[in-house]
């Protein structure tokens, strides 16, 4: 075998390697206590066209179920104000179900105090903890929960409720399109 045959072979089997760790790498679990929890599914949301995040739904085993625990990451394209994410929060659970103005307050207001500014290619993570609430993080640092078990189903309906205004990204997340 020649020199140049040689090293051809161990370049393409480095790159090969390589490709495989972004792989198992883009697999890995959103946090690392969450060592079970595979990609259920995951897509984009744009409006207008434009990417606006990424979303990638986990979940033990990589099959979700609503009465378990999951996991839904959402990697921005784009900057936003904390303040703003929880508006916007809180205008698609008033769409989805019927709800006192005074809890949608006090909701918008703890996602206020818990979710951060966002620049392009942040990542912000809610954890659905059945019993417990909803725990947010912002890479794999903790921002803190909202022991609310109905704040934690009207937020995850936001993506995942059979009437979410997303119905193609909420098949996507799914994998069931």
């Amino acid at each position: 075998m020649s020199r140049n045959s040689a090293l051809n072979t161990r370049l393409r089997a480095g790159l090969a390697v390589a490709a495989l760790l972004a792989a198992l790498a883009a697999q890995a679990s959103p946090l690392p206590q969450l060592t079970d929890f595979k990609p259920v599914g995951s897509g984009t949301l744009r409006f207008l066209g434009l990417p606006i995040y990424d979303a990638t739904l986990w979940s033990p085993g990589g099959a979700w179920a609503a009465n378990r625990p999951f996991a839904l990451e959402l990697r921005y394209a784009r900057s936003f104000s904390g303040s703003a994410i929880a508006r916007r929060s809180i205008e698609e659970i008033r769409g989805l179900r019927a709800l006192p103005s005074a809890t949608l307050m006090r909701w918008e207001q703890q996602m206020k105090a818990l979710i951060p500014d966002v620049q392009a290619g942040d990542r912000l993570t809610g954890v659905r903890m059945p019993g417990k609430g909803v725990a947010f993080y912002r890479d794999t640092r903790k921002l803190g929960q909202i022991d609310d078990e109905a704040f934690a189903e009207a937020f995850f309906d936001i993506w995942l409720n059979p009437a979410t205004r997303v119905p193609d990204l909420r098949a996507r997340l799914l994998g069931t399109s």
